[in-house]
This record gives C-alpha cells, sequence and structure tokens, in this order.
C-alpha cells in the first residue's frame, strides 16, 4: 500500500490501534507539520498543490518543440487537448469554445491528475474525496458560468433569463422563480461537487475495505481466513481498475457539465 499509512489514518473503531472498521475516520488528513498548530496545511494540500505543478509541467513538455509530424509525445498531448476542445468545448459551447477552452484543458488536467492519484503507490488516496476541494472547484465553475452570463446580458438581464424561462404563463412565476433560482444557483454548484466527491469517496472506500480486510484475514491463524484474505487482496485489483474507469469519467463528466453551464448563461433565451 506504499505511504497509505501517511496519506489515511485507519485509527479508530474497535481497540485501541486498531484499522477496523474503515469509515469516514479513515480520511482524516494528517498535518505535515503536527506540532506547528496548522492543521490546514496537511497531506492533501500538498496533494493539490503537486497535481496543479504536475499539469503545468505536463502541458508545458508536450508543447514543446511541436513538429508538423508528431512524434508520440506530441501526439498524446493533442489527443488529450482535442478531448477536451473538440469533444467538449466546441460540442457544448459552439463558436465562443476558443476564450474557454485553456480553463477547460486546466479543470479536466486537475481533476484527472489529482483523481489518479488515488492509484498512485506513494499516495494511495484521490484528492476530491475529500469534499472541501470539490466544493471549491464547484464555485470556480459557479463563479464562471455566472460572471460570463452576466457579462454578457447584464445583472438584470441575466437574472431575467436564468429565473423567467421564455413561453411560461406570468401567473406560474411564483411557483417557478424560486424553482429556477434553486435550481440554476443552488442546487448545480452542490451537484456538481457531491458527483465528485461521492463517486471518489465510495470508490476509494471499497479499495479500503477489501485491503485492510484482506491484510487482517492474512494475519489469522485459520487457513480458511488466509484464503478468504488473499481472495479480497486480489479483488481488490479489479476494483483498482474500476476506480480508475471512475476517475477519468468523472473528469470528463465535470467538465462537460462546466461548458454546458456556461453554455446555458451565454444562450440568448432559455
Amino acid at each position: 500500500m506504499g505511504l497509505l499509512g501517511l496519506i489515511i489514518p485507519l485509527e479508530g473503531g474497535g481497540e485501541e490501534g486498531s484499522h477496523w472498521p474503515p469509515g469516514v475516520h479513515s480520511f482524516d488528513p494528517k498535518p505535515l507539520f503536527p506540532d506547528a498548530g496548522m492543521d490546514w496545511l496537511n497531506t492533501y494540500l500538498l496533494q493539490a498543490v503537486i497535481g496543479t505543478i504536475i499539469v503545468i509541467v505536463m502541458w508545458l513538455w508536450v508543447s514543446k518543440d511541436q513538429k508538423v509530424v508528431p512524434g508520440f509525445k506530441q501526439w498524446c498531448g493533442e489527443q488529450l487537448y482535442n478531448l477536451v476542445r473538440n469533444g467538449i468545448g466546441r460540442d457544448a459551447l459552439g463558436h465562443d469554445y476558443k476564450k474557454f477552452t485553456p480553463y477547460l484543458v486546466a479543470l479536466f488536467s486537475f481533476i484527472l491528475v489529482n483523481n489518479l492519484f488515488g492509484q498512485f503507490f506513494l499516495t494511495m488516496f484521490p484528492t476530491f474525496s475529500r469534499v472541501g476541494y470539490a466544493y471549491a472547484l464547484a464555485l470556480l465553475t459557479w463563479l464562471l458560468y455566472n460572471g460570463v452570463g452576466i457579462a454578457k446580458h447584464g445583472l438584470g438581464g441575466y437574472l431575467k433569463m436564468m429565473t423567467m424561462p421564455k413561453g411560461v404563463p406570468p401567473l406560474l412565476y411564483i411557483i417557478i422563480i424560486p424553482l429556477e433560482i434553486l435550481s440554476n444557483f443552488i442546487v448545480r454548484p452542490v451537484t456538481l461537487a457531491l458527483r465528485l466527491f461521492a463517486n471518489l469517496f465510495a470508490g476509494h472506500l471499497v479499495v479500503i475495505v477489501f485491503v485492510v480486510g484482506g491484510t487482517m484475514l492474512l494475519e489469522q491463524t485459520s487457513f480458511l481466513y488466509k484464503i478468504a484474505g488473499g481472495a479480497s487482496l486480489l479483488m481488490a485489483y479489479p476494483i483498482f481498475a474500476l476506480e480508475i474507469f471512475v476517475g477519468v469519467l468523472q473528469a470528463y463528466i465535470f467538465t462537460v457539465l462546466t461548458a454546458q453551464y456556461v453554455a446555458s448563461s451565454l444562450a440568448e433565451d432559455h
């Protein structure tokens, strides 16, 4: 499990020092400098900073020495860039996609790298299984789509467009306006964050159960327990593979929804 013990403290539940049962406490951060009284400076913040550095260095590296006939490095970078630019930005935003492509590429890359930390042996923890980081990204998306909508339509025009859909009889405004405010300004960012967080949290909790539970069974004297422990550890591998898929998928979904929310804010009407 690499440095799992540094990233995921498994104390609690049962006897002192017990690693069972895993739960919410398994995701508690560990301060980098416990004696300094700065609990916010912890392993998850370090992962997020390292993830940011990785994204910047990666894109600088793949964009260096571009050639007409791309090599493998350039080809990989172009495929990833085209996936976001064409498959997300252009499809959702139309002719406005170019100005938002850099943000969408950075967003997708950052989420992907931090999700894959859950499979990297030195970390073994996806950053976005801490809900605060998911809320922070959702807040950026909320500021972006509301900001571009206000910039294009003006504050009054934007609020009218987002809360009073065309074709709705005025008598229904007393019902529709609160629902539209709830949907567009509250539910969107909350569900955006919770979708990312819940998938990463649940997936990694299952991994912890199989790995820690399998290890505990292997430590027992019974031969049957040892067989069950080995089977549990073997099952962790396909779960790891599934978690990789979920991490990539959630990065894609978060970026797609961000682009769609921006597109809805730029639209002339709903």
